[in-house]
């Protein structure tokens, strides 16, 4: 049962490191998803949104 345990603690702070890494560490580049705009009021761009 002790070695669950040090299995689970070391799977706990793998993915919190990986979280921080990706958080602070690693460009937004790298994860940036490219989204469409779809508000759009009209042909023109009134500035409303």
């Amino acid at each position: 049962m002790e070695i669950l345990q040090i299995i689970l603690v070391y799977i706990t702070v793998a993915i919190s490191f990986g979280y921080i890494m990706k958080k602070f560490f690693l460009p937004k580049s790298l994860f940036a998803t490219k989204k469409v705009n779809t508000k759009a009021c009209g042909q023109d761009d009134c500035g409303c949104h």
